[in-house]
């Protein structure tokens, strides 16, 4: 086997904004669902106000989610939807992690890997 490149790593391409554990689970359950409200998402993940407000309003800024506000009667609703920016960087996540498996996958269990 050959030395790979520095750098070259398929792990080196993963998507900080999307491989964060919260929000790749928020992406997956908004492409499952299509789209969410916030108590939904707070529970089916577990996850405190604050700490899915920050999660949500980074992946909006990004342009991975879209937020509505507005009302359930007369209660106020926060909606979360997947946009196509963000189907798109979870699918190459997915594909990445994918690639990170079968590479585990094809070594020989508990062979140390190859060294150069």
């Amino acid at each position: 086997m050959t030395a790979p490149e520095p750098g070259s790593h398929p792990a080196l391409e993963l998507d900080d904004a999307v491989h964060q554990k919260t929000r790749l689970a928020l992406l997956t359950v908004l492409d499952e669902a299509g789209r969410a409200d916030f108590p939904y998402l707070k529970r089916v993940l577990g996850l405190t106000d604050g700490n899915l407000g920050r999660h949500l309003d980074f992946l909006a800024q990004q342009g991975l989610i879209e937020l509505t506000k507005g009302y359930e009667g007369r209660r106020p609703r926060t909606w979360a939807a997947i946009l196509p920016k963000g189907r798109e960087a979870l699918a190459a996540e997915m594909k990445l992690l994918a690639a990170l498996l079968a590479r585990f996958n094809d070594r020989v269990p508990g062979s140390p890997p190859e060294t150069p």
